[in-house]
């Protein structure tokens, strides 16, 4: 099978096992100690990335990218496989960004390393944390425009990684919440971001926002 044709449901989980801490290249486990609201000393057990650059005070983006069609605004999303949950999952594009860059300029890179489209950034978010009670992990959401009328984004050539496999597609805004339902139910995790997305749509919709 070649990574053209290969699928993200392809992968699975062959082994687990303990890490041990020097052999750590992404994480670290912490045990804070810290005063509760009442003056109580207590302890909490944490995780730690070790990849944030010095200049940035974000570990990475996820990115809403709009694909500006005729039929409507489309949502951009992926397929990857993640070894923690043993599944494929539905995401939106995303990563780390890189020392001396910008969420801005992070997030135009990684849209176009991981899809191959080119877009321009409309907005970026707050700092986001994606689990504070488990991890110091955070984010900043970007918001990018994709005009797919220009000739760089009709003939698409991403720049994966050796060790990447994803697999872009796209669904209508309208449709989002409905689509997570139909793709939890084929067997797909639905990630934090995409889902939060949906359900602001969906609360939107039914209270008249």
């Amino acid at each position: 099978m070649s990574k053209s044709t290969s699928k993200a449901s392809d992968a699975k989980v062959v082994s687990t096992e303990p890490l041990m801490i020097k052999d750590a290249r992404w994480t670290r486990l912490i045990l804070t100690t810290y005063k509760d609201p009442l003056g109580k000393q207590r302890t909490w057990e944490h995780a730690e990335r070790t990849t944030r650059p010095k200049d940035s005070q974000v570990d990475g983006v996820g990115i809403v990218a709009i694909l500006q069609k005729r039929s409507g605004p489309e949502l951009l999303l992926q397929k990857q496989f993640r070894p923690p949950v043993d599944k494929a999952v539905i995401e939106i594009p995303a990563g780390l960004v890189d020392p001396g860059e910008s969420a801005a300029e992070s997030a135009v890179r990684e849209l176009r390393e991981e899809t191959g489209y080119h877009g321009v950034v409309s907005e970026v978010s707050p700092i986001m944390f994606n689990d504070p009670g488990f991890c110091n992990t955070n984010l900043n959401m970007v918001h990018v425009n994709v005009d797919m009328s220009l000739p760089e984004n009709q003939n698409l050539k991403p720049e994966l990684e050796e060790n990447e496999f994803i697999e872009v597609f796209s669904l209508p805004l309208k449709d989002l919440y409905a689509e997570c339902k139909k793709l939890e139910d084929e067997g797909y995790a639905i990630d934090a971001r995409v889902g939060t997305l949906a359900e602001g749509i969906e609360l939107a919709r039914r209270w008249k926002l």
